[in-house]
């Protein structure tokens, strides 16, 4: 989680949504990112999506049944959709997003009846990584 936070931060210090993600495989680190949306102006540019993007080109395959994702904030619901899709066997998060996370805060995609579970765990250094978030957006107000 400490190594999502750096990616978060890394995206705070470029004016992106402070949001890191990391996905390790047999304990090593196969791909990380931070959120791009506004550098590569695409909606799709999540950390996740695009951690999960560099983990199927990393090992080869869109099969990542047998990684763990960390990531600072609660996935959103297309997040949670591609975790699912990719097979992440496990999900470690930080902080709720209480406008759009889609494990506890708004609805648990996880939850439902699809192919594929996934085990979550939340709470992870909970507090730095909401912080950072709230940090970011009480400067965008300011500005």
């Amino acid at each position: 989680m400490k190594m999502a936070l750096k990616q978060a931060k890394k995206g705070f210090k470029k004016g992106e949504v402070p949001i890191g993600a990391v996905i390790v495989r047999d304990g090593k680190i196969i791909s990380k990112a931070y959120n791009l949306r506004e550098k590569s102006n695409l909606a799709t540019g999540h950390a996740e999506i695009i951690a999960i993007e560099r983990a199927n080109k990393a090992i080869k395959s869109w099969r990542l049944d047998s990684c763990t994702l960390y990531v600072t904030i609660e996935p959103c619901p297309m997040c949670a959709g591609a975790i699912i899709q990719s097979r992440i066997k496990n999900v470690v998060y930080g902080a709720k997003d209480i406008k759009s996370g889609a494990h506890e805060s708004i609805t648990n995609l996880f939850d439902l009846p699809f192919n594929h579970k996934v085990k979550i765990e939340s709470g992870i250094l909970e507090e730095e990584c909401g912080e950072i978030v709230t940090e970011f957006f009480r400067k965008m107000r300011k500005k």
